[in-house]
């Protein structure tokens, strides 16, 4: 039997999206501004090698503020907060960054709003998820969280007139318009955030996968297992007809055995990840005979983001990646 013809499908958008770019480039000027150490709560972004490498820097990365020396520097992840947290770096007099992503802090703004006009609020996002811990800081005793269409079932409110739904930025756009409906059936009245709450990068990068994973025998998802975004894209390409997809940290977690009998590969990258990363992937799979890469795109992302006021002395722009 003949060997099938080798090719790879590359999705774009790929490398950093403009919150996580602007995230590690804070990171970056606090320890140029700051000297190291400059700690860190939480990982900035959720990618193993973005922290390795800052990490190298002077970074020191720590669980909560009590780790960090009264008086320090220590940045705030793109994952946002609770107001707690702020709070309890205060009361350590440490000089604080935030690097929230800004399309979080949206979200945030709206668990407060909804709160204040006495909403029950219907947060759809996974439990533990440090973005969905920050959101529910805002508000928890209107916040009820939403882990799948299962929970829908059992959540139970005040009032079913004033019932509004939200959502953790990094999810499946299926997946979560289809809990909506299930919401919606439940409650009738159900309300929706002014815009869509998951992010522009998320959208795009499903939205290429979607695309190419019909004609793909294997896609390779580049990402970290604690990114949520990477791991949504995995099922995303299963969902979409890919016959295999495996998420990887790095080339060096290949398998060659996944690629036996393979003729399309599809190659893809979390909103978090480095183009390098991508790079090395590519080259991995040229060295083993998939040298013929075609680009499917998605979409163009253009949009950029201020650095944190705390930093805005600085003058590079942020919104290309910096790897």
């Amino acid at each position: 039997m003949p060997e099938p013809t080798r090719r790879v499908l590359l999705a774009k958008p790929r490398g950093y999206c403009a919150g996580v770019d602007r995230a590690v480039v804070a990171v970056e000027r606090a320890l140029e501004q700051c000297g190291p150490p400059v700690y860190v709560r939480h990982q900035i972004v959720h990618n193993a090698h973005v922290v390795r490498s800052l990490e190298q820097r002077g970074a020191v990365f720590v669980e909560e503020t009590d780790e960090v020396p009264e008086g320090a520097t220590v940045v705030f992840s793109a994952h946002g907060i609770a107001p707690s947290v702020r709070v309890d770096a205060q009361a350590r007099s440490l000089k604080t960054i935030d690097a929230t992503c800004p399309l979080v802090t949206k979200v945030h703004a709206e668990a407060r709003r909804f709160a204040a006009a006495d909403y029950d609020i219907l947060l759809i996002g996974h439990a533990g998820h440090e973005e969905v811990i920050g959101t529910t800081g805002e508000a928890p005793d209107r916040i009820h969280l939403i882990d799948g269409p299962d929970d829908v079932a059992k959540v139970q409110v005040r009032d079913p007139e004033r019932v509004v739904w939200l959502s953790q930025t990094t999810l499946s756009v299926d997946e979560t318009l289809a809990t909506v409906a299930l919401l919606k059936r439940r409650f009738p009245a159900l309300a929706a955030p002014p815009s869509d709450d998951i992010c522009y990068a998320t959208q795009n990068r499903q939205s290429a996968v979607k695309v190419l994973a019909p004609e793909c025998d294997l896609v390779i998802v580049v990402g970290s297992g604690n990114s949520s975004n990477s791991v949504r894209l995995v099922e995303v390409a299963l969902d979409a007809g890919a016959s295999d997809a495996r998420l990887v940290d790095a080339a060096s977690e290949i398998d060659a055995r996944w690629l036996d009998g393979v003729g399309t590969v599809g190659v893809t990258s979390g909103a978090s990840v480095p183009e390098v990363l991508v790079a090395d992937v590519l080259g991995w799979l040229a060295e083993r005979g998939w040298e013929d890469v075609s680009e499917v795109s998605a979409a163009e992302e253009r949009l950029t983001f201020a650095l944190p006021r705390e930093l805005r002395s600085a003058r590079r722009a942020v919104g290309s990646p910096s790897s």
